[in-house]
């Protein structure tokens, strides 16, 4: 189910029973679609995909909901039971009207390669007809199945946001190198040497420009002494000896596609008997190293590395989704809506109580006399940042702050007595 400024693609995957099933079976199969089918509002774009193991001739009154592209001459009791399904939910079958070459219209192919069937197929209600653009099967896709991959084109109007969206460039520093002496002493030489050669140009008479100064020269050292955090792979053991076995596997798919003779039906078999065997292997090998690797961190105590690496392992890859529930339990994906819903949901949370509730009353006071920021104060304040913690606007991390010399304490702290002075 995907959602697009208030408007839902209902995407139902299915497999129907075989010709050879039983009749109860048939029947379970299509009651069950039926109820899933139902389930959702008439008002959202449904569209069906699936092995519906199906035969439908061309008939002239099959036209409305079959076209006339159908690549059988017979019907089984399968294609009798989808045509009266599709006429009841008023649907198409989208896979039967774009004319293609036979290769280009057949799903399945027997292990013999002499049978050749479409029994793969797009349904979608008639409403909206136009917006599948075509169905096509391809052969030389590799899907590890003894199915092409059926591919259809797709179209849909959606309304343009004019308001632009803040991105983040996902660049963070590897704050794990700081943590061995090595990298912590170069950072520290790299941040001295160049808070001394800016040192007559730091006057603070533009409070911004010395703030940029500042952030720039902790940015710029900490980059190129403990360089920025590589992104996780994904597919980690896959290695370009991997990408070669998938394409033997791939080629020898579409030879023995080509001439399904007796040695290119056995080809197939054995390449991908020999490509599974070794990406075992490469799983087991990566495995292994990652226990070695978790062992080695146990016993140094890093408990925090420790667990995030250990659920890496047990949750797999999950891609970051950008989703939200408003008020009424509808989901929200643009970041506009999950701003206002944020924006909501705390205002809910933090005002307990109405203003108009809360008796108003003028208080005077003199204003007690408090000192300028002491440089110890401000050397604590820099101790008691809380470390792994998402940076703020300035993308600076506070274990990088925390990392910095006493003569780039004196510099901050120069900096707020010059903030305090000027009141800015």
């Amino acid at each position: 189910m995907h959602y697009l400024f208030n408007f839902y693609i209902i995407v139902l995957n299915m497999h129907a029973p075989s010709e050879e099933k039983s009749d109860d079976s048939k029947e379970r199969f299509y009651e069950e679609l039926d109820r899933g089918f139902d389930y959702f509002p008439k008002y959202h774009m449904k569209i069906l995909l699936g092995d519906f193991n199906v035969k439908v001739r061309r008939e002239n009154i099959f036209k409305p909901t079959i076209g006339n592209e159908s690549l059988h001459q017979d019907s089984n009791d399968n294609g009798v039971r989808i045509v009266r399904f599709v006429t009841s939910k008023n649907l198409v079958v989208k896979s039967w009207m774009f004319p293609h070459r036979h290769i280009h219209k057949y799903t399945w192919t027997s292990p013999d390669g002499k049978t050749d069937k479409q029994i793969d197929h797009v349904l979608i209600e008639k409403k909206w007809y136009s917006r599948v653009l075509d169905v096509r099967s391809f052969m030389g896709a590799d899907c590890e199945t003894d199915h092409y991959l059926v591919v259809a084109k797709f179209r849909e109007r959606l309304a343009e946001s004019t308001q632009a969206v803040q991105s983040f460039d996902g660049e963070r520093f590897n704050l794990r190198k700081l943590n061995e002496l090595e990298f912590r002493k170069q950072y520290y030489i790299q941040i001295t040497n160049r808070f001394a050669a800016l040192d007559n140009l730091s006057d603070y008479k533009d409070i911004n420009k010395a703030w940029e100064n500042i952030k720039e020269n902790i940015k710029t050292s900490a980059k190129e002494s403990i360089g920025m955090q590589e992104l996780k792979q994904h597919k980690p053991g896959f290695n370009e000896e991997c990408l070669g076995l998938l394409d033997q596997r791939k080629q020898a798919k579409l030879q023995w596609a080509h001439d399904p003779s007796q040695s290119n039906i056995d080809n197939p078999d054995n390449v991908r008997r020999d490509a599974n065997r070794h990406f075992r292997n490469k799983q087991k090998a990566y495995l292994k190293a990652k226990i070695e690797e978790l062992e080695t961190i146990s016993k140094i105590k890093n408990i925090r590395d420790l667990h995030r690496d250990i659920n890496d392992i047990k949750k797999g890859y999950h891609p970051r989704t950008n989703i939200v529930k408003d008020d009424k339990g509808d989901l929200v994906a643009d970041s506009h809506s999950i701003l206002a819903r944020c924006k909501n949901y705390f205002s809910q949370i933090l005002n307990v109580h109405e203003v108009n509730n809360v008796r108003q009353r003028e208080i005077h006071t003199a204003e007690p006399l408090v000192p300028d920021p002491s440089a110890p104060e401000v050397e604590l304040a820099i101790e008691k940042l809380k470390s792994h913690k998402l940076p703020g606007i300035d993308q600076i991390p506070a274990e990088v702050v925390k990392t910095v010399g006493k003569a780039i304490r004196c510099e901050i702290h120069k900096l707020f007595i010059s903030i305090w002075n000027k009141e800015e």
